[in-house]
C-alpha cells in the first residue's frame, strides 16, 4: 500500500478549495537529483581517487601491480555502495516528490519515512528564479516573505542549496521547467493585478529570472 494512498488528491493535503485551478503538477527526476542534490557523482570520483592513490602508494612501496589493486580494492567496494546508497535515497526522495502549482499557491509533498506538505500561497512568494541545469532540467526557487521562514534541513532537497539564513523553496529537477517558469511568471502576475478592472501593475519582480546552478 502507497504511503500516500490516503490523500484526497494526489499531492495534495485535501481538496481544492471552490474557484481555486490545478495548473500543473509535477515531480524531481530521480537521476538529475541523485546528481545535483545527492552528489552521486562527486562521491564516486572521490572514492576512485582514494583507490587510485593507495595503489600508487603499493606500487612505490615495491608491490606487484596485483597486490596493489588488492590493496585498493576495498576502497572500491566502500564507493560502490556509498554511490549505491544515494543513489536509492535519490530515487526514493524522488518518489515521495510531488510539486503541485494553483493559481493561487504553489504545494511541495515530499519525504522518504515522513510525509510533509508545504503550503506556499503566493501572498507569501516575493519573487521566483528559474535556471536550466546541463542536463536538461531546470530549478525552480521561490524567495519568500520574511515572516514565513522554512527549515533548511527540514525541507532539504526542496530548497535552494546554500542559502541557510534565509532558505528559498526550491522545486528542483524538473524536465518541464522552462513551461513550470512561464506558468507560474502567469500566475503570479495575475495574483498581484488590482482586482479592480484596468492596467495590472507591474509584476516583474515576480517573474522567474535567471538563477545560478548551484552544486
Amino acid at each position: 500500500m502507497s504511503e500516500h494512498e490516503f490523500e484526497p488528491v494526489p499531492g495534495l493535503p485535501a481538496e481544492l478549495p471552490a474557484g481555486e485551478r490545478m495548473l500543473w503538477q509535477g515531480a524531481p527526476r530521480w537521476r538529475s537529483l541523485a546528481v545535483q542534490a545527492f552528489h552521486v557523482r562527486k562521491v564516486a570520483v572521490y572514492f576512485a581517487l582514494l583507490a587510485a592513490f593507495q595503489a600508487a602508494a603499493a606500487l612505490a612501496d615495491g608491490d606487484t601491480l596485483a597486490t596493489a589493486l588488492a590493496a585498493s580494492s576495498w576502497l572500491a567496494v566502500l564507493g560502490v555502495i556509498a554511490v549505491s546508497t544515494l543513489t536509492l535515497l535519490a530515487w526514493l526522495a524522488a518518489r515521495g516528490t510531488m510539486y503541485t502549482l494553483t493559481d493561487r499557491r504553489v504545494v511541495m509533498r515530499f519525504g522518504i519515512a515522513l510525509p510533509m506538505t508545504v503550503n506556499l500561497p503566493f501572498a507569501v512568494v516575493e519573487s521566483a528564479a528559474a535556471g536550466r541545469r546541463s542536463d536538461g532540467t531546470a530549478d525552480i526557487a521561490l524567495t519568500i516573505t520574511r515572516g514565513s521562514r522554512i527549515g533548511y534541513l527540514v525541507n532539504w532537497p526542496n530548497v535552494r542549496p546554500w542559502h541557510f539564513s534565509r532558505p528559498q523553496p526550491m522545486l528542483r529537477a524538473l524536465v518541464d521547467g522552462e513551461r513550470v517558469a512561464a506558468l507560474l511568471a502567469d500566475a503570479l502576475a495575475a495574483a498581484t493585478r488590482p482586482a479592480a478592472a484596468g492596467p495590472a501593475r507591474d509584476t516583474k519582480s515576480s517573474a522567474p529570472t535567471p538563477l545560478t546552478a548551484a552544486a
